[in-house]
């Protein structure tokens, strides 16, 4: 079966800009692929705007999001492989998702390591009851 990260991504994309907010990727920078600007990468993530505002030629593609946008006043290309994004969210308030690590290509469901949906509830609901997306820099 294929990874859902996609769908879900321009899903909460649209959602995010549907409610006049702007949609921010974080992105893991150590994957092979990623392709973004090296001075603003901080502990191996960096913090994409991708809002319709801040970028040009946005494809939210099922292998990869790709686009060009401005860093410094220089127009860069960005190509970031979709298994590479941690998690996608409204800068003016956090609300999103944050992606855990799923099988990738055909791998079936059940076969390697297994993901307990509800253990990052269970956590979280013993810190806090808001969401904990923090913005690295």
């Amino acid at each position: 079966m294929t990874s859902s990260r996609p769908y879900l991504i321009r899903a909460i994309y649209q959602w995010i800009v549907d409610n006049n907010s702007t949609p921010h990727l974080l992105v893991d920078v150590a994957v092979d692929g990623v392709e973004v600007p090296n001075e603003h990468i901080d502990n191996g993530k960096i913090i994409l705007n991708v809002g319709p505002m801040a970028v040009q030629n946005l494809i939210l593609g099922n292998d990869s999001i790709e686009f060009s946008a401005r860093f410094s006043g220089q127009s860069r290309l960005i190509s970031v492989p979709s298994h590479a994004v941690l998690a996608i969210y409204a800068r003016e308030n956090g609300q999103g998702m944050v992606f855990n690590d799923e099988p990738r290509g055909d791998t079936p469901i059940g076969a390697g390591k297994t993901t307990d949906i509800n253990s990052g509830a269970k956590k979280a609901d013993n810190k806090s009851k808001k969401p904990n997306l923090r913005i690295v820099k």
